[in-house]
């Protein structure tokens, strides 16, 4: 909802991120696969060749140097983080490096994770209805 409003340099960092979450429990789930397809559509790119073993959270991490493109970074995250209907404890550790990177406060997290949750089940509503058709 927000992607284009982050800078070119920003989405890729964006992508680096949020192929990482999806793949962190080992299971890059369907789902999870058409969120990211739908993140790159909505920001105009394609997605990257992610290598799990080059990848470095911290120094990503510091692409995003406005409050408000950290805002925006959590917020989308959360969107994927729910995908499935859980949030994983793996999941919350690496939300919780983020907002503590952020230096971002426990209410603002839970925010983000009550928008992303709410998100993802009007996608997984809009989905099911459209396959109604």
């Amino acid at each position: 909802m927000f992607l284009m409003e982050l800078e070119s340099i920003e989405k890729f960092a964006f992508l680096k991120i949020a192929n990482y979450l999806a793949k962190l429990d080992g299971i890059f789930a369907k789902n999870e696969k058409e969120i990211i397809k739908e993140y790159c559509l909505e920001m105009g790119i394609d997605n990257i060749d992610f290598d799990e073993e080059s990848f470095n959270l911290a120094e990503t991490l510091k692409t995003f140097r406005s409050k408000k493109s950290q805002k925006i970074l959590l917020l989308e995250l959360m969107i994927l983080v729910h995908a499935d209907d859980e949030f994983q404890f793996i999941e919350k550790e690496l939300i919780s490096k983020i907002s503590t990177f952020f230096d971002m406060n426990d209410d603002e997290v839970k925010r983000s994770s009550t928008w992303g949750k709410s998100i993802a089940s009007l996608r997984h509503q809009a989905l099911d209805f459209i396959a109604r058709a």
